[in-house]
């Protein structure tokens, strides 16, 4: 693709991240049959290569507009288009450089940037959701349709902590914002499962957010900030030993995985950041690195389990394949699941942000999981969880959840 940008609008490092990109972008039109939203509107803007297009015009300078700021709103950012691209343009990259320059143009209602604000807040302080959630648990008989999303509480069976030797692995899981407070027996059973299977597993005090959601949000200043806080909670226990660093949020370990890219500019955090990057991991890396031990500690498998892989993990992380086969080791049976590559339209804030096109791609996405016919969902983040929970009667759980249920006390 011939370009011409202005070299004002971006840092150096920034214009000649674009114009790579652009460059390799063909138009072939093959993300076409893997995006969502062009699934649903038919609207050649709401494509990869539509929305390549807009980003292009403004890194030439072309003004900003409102039509432009909504087509790149809608983008769900889910990747599929960057697993289907022959060409391997990281479109992603080029959607943050896009999203950014257009935040700077202040296109936005006041209304919109202070529901966006409100978000922000509220979502990455866990004393204040924790607060929200347990509200709408208790006033669910009253507000049932605007509390479906916050799943149900589950309770694991009582268990023994296996003695651990004193030069056990050392690893660190991170519990995450929303989850902690959502669905806080997702983190219990990673805790038990690794120490199943022979690992010394520590917390981050004082957690914080991993950067995901500001950034998801395109306010990236504060998005790099939370980065910033997070290498600095993680850097003493890495300093101590630490081998990996276990998101049980896919969402989460693509935003860990991106600060190499994302603090390469930043002096003072550059090196630590790639460092945390190269340490992160999906628990099911982890845990299908020590399934040995783990095996013999299981009761037996129950019913063939219906598993949606999230975005995330299958065109961010590339980690579909593995946990799709960990599962099968486990002893389960997969259920067949049509369209498994389609986003099921929950991408973090987005479905608070397009609830319209968000609640589409949901019931597409519970269709092809069969849900009423499933005696439970499986999925391995938080958001894709409590969206399809939203949709459905059938539980949706976190796969590591149903691994601690079959532990032998």
């Amino acid at each position: 693709m011939q370009t011409r940008l202005r070299s004002d609008l971006l840092s150096s490092t920034e214009s000649q991240q674009a114009e790579q990109i652009l460059r390799r972008c063909v138009h072939c039109g093959f993300c076409l049959a893997t995006c969502p939203t062009y699934q649903l509107t038919g609207n050649e803007l709401d494509s990869p290569r539509g929305r390549i297009y807009l980003i292009k015009q403004l890194l030439e300078g072309e003004a900003a507009s409102v039509a432009t700021q909504q087509h790149l709103d809608r983008c769900l950012t889910c990747r599929a288009c960057e697993t289907t691209c022959p060409s391997g343009v990281q479109y992603s990259q080029l959607t943050d450089i896009g999203r950014g320059l257009l935040e700077q143009q202040g296109l936005r209602r006041w209304r919109d940037r202070q529901y966006r604000r409100l978000l922000q807040t509220g979502l990455r302080q866990r004393a204040l959701f924790g607060t929200a959630v347990w509200l709408g648990r208790t006033l669910r008989p009253l507000f049932r349709a605007t509390t479906a999303g916050i799943p149900p509480r589950h309770t694991l069976p009582a268990w023994t902590l296996p003695a651990l030797p004193a030069n056990a692995p050392s690893v660190i899981v991170l519990q995450g914002c929303v989850q902690a407070a959502l669905a806080p027996d997702t983190h219990e059973a990673t805790l038990r499962v690794l120490q199943a299977a022979g690992l010394q597993v520590h917390t981050v005090p004082r957690e914080g957010c991993c950067g995901a959601l500001a950034w998801h949000l395109d306010d990236q200043d504060a998005g790099r900030d939370d980065m910033r806080r997070m290498v600095d909670r993680l850097w003493p226990l890495v300093e101590a030993g630490a081998s990996a660093i276990i998101t049980t949020a896919s969402g989460c370990g693509v935003q860990l995985h991106e600060y190499a890219v994302l603090l390469a500019q930043d002096a003072d955090y550059a090196l630590r950041a790639a460092r945390i990057s190269a340490l992160a991991c999906d628990v099911s890396e982890v845990v299908n690195q020590h399934l040995t031990p783990l095996l013999p500690q299981l009761k037996p498998a129950g019913p063939a389990l219906t598993l949606h892989t999230p975005c995330t993990l299958q065109h961010g992380l590339r980690k579909a394949a593995l946990l799709q086969d960990l599962l099968v080791r486990l002893g389960w049976q997969l259920a067949p699941v049509t369209e498994s590559h389609l986003c099921c339209g929950s991408a973090g804030s987005y479905s608070l942000l397009q609830p319209a096109l968000s609640g589409q791609l949901r019931e597409r996405k519970l269709a092809a999981l069969r849900a009423e016919q499933a005696a439970v969902i499986a999925t391995a983040n938080i958001g894709c969880q409590c969206h399809l929970q939203a949709g459905t009667r059938t539980p949706v759980r976190h796969w590591i959840s149903l691994l601690a249920e079959r532990l032998r006390d």
